[in-house]
């Protein structure tokens, strides 16, 4: 009976061993080794491609509206600044993007880097939340659009019958026919094929620019006109003080989510080693001069507690007499949704098509068209989902689990930064078909390793024997030089185990000092004094841990990881560090609403790797062997088929 009971227990163990190792099982990066069956998505991509689709998704008609309400209440004329502080915050995510890109350049983004460098479970998180960031942001920019075409054309009344919004009296629901419309015209565009798609957001981003462009000319002169009266005030250029400054920052700083979208396309790059950060840097750089001058000549060309916060760039101009310029600025807001629309619907089907590729989702969302080589099942059926959520729902009250998001897979790209430098993946798994070349493989370094213990238990013997002292009286060892070799190489094995494992600990404890840390400074509810002893905490963890990190020699492993020879984010621990501070805090300091919205989604999900993703993984029987014998496993396997 005892003895029952004592097996059960070991198999319950056993079983929650394995059921935890799934979820932190991590997948290999793609590699020449890797050969994928079916269609393969076609490599057409350009540095120029991947700005556009960058800027286009990032430069979307919030920036038309956002510089009144951000210049009234947070910043004044210290607006510019603030865009300059919030786009210096999204580089440090853009440098971690742009690393792992270049190494691990396959569909998936952030999910594909969380899989490859934290495990299954996290990549699966991030993966799930993208999905209904991409769903609810294209809808909330499809309702967005409707409106600003009215705008251009006069009047709701002037658009055509069908296009207007209206409501069904029974269901009390406002419907947007011109929304559903947009989107699926947009969904077509990408069953056409990656180039002709790149093609169109080519052309809709180069409107949106020139558009900017115009605000800023334009601007400029007639503010050079009237002596730049928005900068001669009593306040001075920070009238709300730094604080205000910092808010406005905060707030301005989701005006740059949208570059990731180059990552979306790493696999239809053409040179992804070179184009990828260079389109990703190229994206963030335009965006953020962009910014910078078209809120200088705003705030310049009208005192910032003039500004309409609804329409602030086109009566700044109407305020100077030019009424005519609020057609062009409208124009740009139009073009700046439909681009950035093409740019939320453009990942999530290669997202999709990743998950699915891992088993974790159906292999309906994998396939591949023959013709065009794009994801075209996966693309209809986000497009046909969001252009009914655009159709029937007002998205915009969920507009905050969009931020979730984006600032989730920004927090875990940080994190698998620090992961790949200082503890990248030892082991890498290989399909069980391989099983007899990695069986041979460790037959043959067993016999290796006995020949080496029995050698060195003979050299340890004839040490052992020779005389202490030679025949003049002076010390003498026989063999230093296999002495000097067999303490080497055991330190050699053990100083490299010894930095992972404090590695790991203190990337453990740095996340745990940052989440206590934002978690006290976001918590208004706590006495002031709660706050400050748990900030404290988190601070002193942080730090110390960070600072051995700093000390710590990162993994020579780090070089052979992935694909070499790209571009390397700089300043580590330090840049990745601050990235994840800044995110995490964003994180914290969003509503308690959209954190329970977001719970819900989140649970769903976990319901759905449960039920399928998790039985269905790629990784399920897959074998993992030590990285540094992948080469010869695959030259065993290849030579066998020939």
């Amino acid at each position: 009976m005892i003895v029952s009971m004592q097996d059960k227990g070991e198999a319950l163990l056993s079983k929650c061993s394995k059921g935890f190792k799934s979820l932190v099982r991590r997948k290999q990066v793609d590699s020449v080794h890797v050969r994928r069956e079916g269609h393969q998505l076609a490599r057409k991509l350009t540095a120029l491609d991947l700005t556009a689709i960058g800027v286009g998704t990032t430069i979307g008609a919030g920036v038309y509206v956002l510089v009144g309400t951000v210049a009234r209440e947070h910043t004044g004329p210290a607006l510019t600044v603030s865009f300059l502080i919030a786009g210096l915050a999204a580089a440090l995510s853009a440098f971690c993007y742009a690393e792992l890109a270049s190494r691990c350049p396959s569909a998936g983004s952030a999910y594909h880097y969380a899989y490859i460098c934290i495990g299954e479970s996290v990549a699966w998180l991030i993966g799930w939340s993208l999905i209904l960031e991409y769903t609810i942001g294209g809808a909330a920019i499809a309702r967005g659009i409707s409106p600003n075409i009215a705008l251009f054309l006069g009047g709701e009344g002037n658009l055509p019958a069908f296009l207007v919004r209206h409501t069904i009296p029974q269901l009390g629901v406002v419907v947007d026919p011109c929304a559903a419309i947009l989107v699926l015209i947009v969904t077509f565009l990408l069953c056409a094929g990656i180039k002709e798609s790149s093609l169109v957001q080519t052309i809709v981003t180069t409107v949106n620019v020139c558009a900017m462009l115009f605000i800023i000319v334009a601007g400029g002169y007639l503010a050079c006109k009237t002596g730049w009266v928005g900068y001669e005030l009593h306040g001075g250029f920070f009238p709300f003080g730094l604080n205000g400054m910092l808010a406005g920052s905060a707030i301005v700083f989701f005006s740059y989510i949208g570059f990731d979208a180059v990552t979306g396309a790493a696999e239809e790059t053409k040179r992804p080693l070179r184009d990828l950060p260079l389109g990703i840097g190229m994206t963030l750089t335009l965006c953020c001069i962009l910014y910078m001058l078209v809120s200088v000549v705003i705030v310049g060309l009208v005192p910032y507690y003039a500004l309409n916060p609804d329409t602030p760039i086109s009566s700044a101009f109407s305020a100077n007499g030019m009424q005519w310029a609020a057609y062009i600025v409208t124009a740009g807001a139009v073009t700046a949704l439909c681009a950035s629309l093409m740019g939320s619907l453009l990942p999530q089907p290669r997202l999709l098509m990743a998950m699915a590729r891992d088993g974790l989702l159906p292999a309906f969302f994998s396939d591949i068209s023959t013709r065009t080589q794009v994801p075209v099942k996966s693309t209809v059926t986000t497009g046909m989902l969001a252009a009914v959520l655009a159709f029937f729902m007002d998205v915009s009250e969920l507009s905050g689990m969009v931020s979730v998001g984006t600032l989730l897979a920004f927090t875990v790209v940080a994190i698998s930064i620090l992961i790949l430098r200082y503890a990248p993946p030892e082991e890498v798994p290989l399909p069980s078909s391989l099983q007899q070349f990695i069986d041979s493989l460790r037959k043959q370094l067993d016999d290796d390793s006995q020949l080496m213990e029995r050698k060195e238990f003979n050299d340890a013997d004839i040490v052992e024997q020779s005389p202490s002292q030679s025949e003049y009286g002076e010390a003498s060892i026989q063999y230093p030089l296999i002495e000097k070799q067999f303490c080497e190489g055991n330190q050699d094995k053990q100083n490299p185990r010894r930095r992972r494992n404090i590695a790991i600990w203190n990337l453990a404890l740095f996340c745990i000092g940052v989440l206590v840390l934002t978690s006290a400074a976001s918590a208004e509810y706590l006495p002031s004094l709660v706050r400050f002893s748990l900030g404290a905490v988190g601070a002193a963890i942080l730090l110390c841990s960070l600072v051995v990190l700093a000390c710590l020699n990162q993994d020579e492993a780090r070089h052979s990881f992935g694909h070499t020879g790209g571009f390397l984010c700089p300043f580590v621990p330090f840049l990745p560090a601050a990235c994840i501070l800044i995110n995490s805090y964003l994180l914290m300091s969003l509503g308690v609403g959209t954190w329970i919205r977001v719970s819900i989604w989140l649970i769903m999900g976990a319901l759905v790797y449960i039920s399928y993703g998790w039985r269905h993984s790629s990784l399920t029987n897959a074998v993992y062997v030590p990285m540094a014998y992948l080469d010869h496993i695959y030259r065993a396997s290849s030579s066998h088929q020939v």
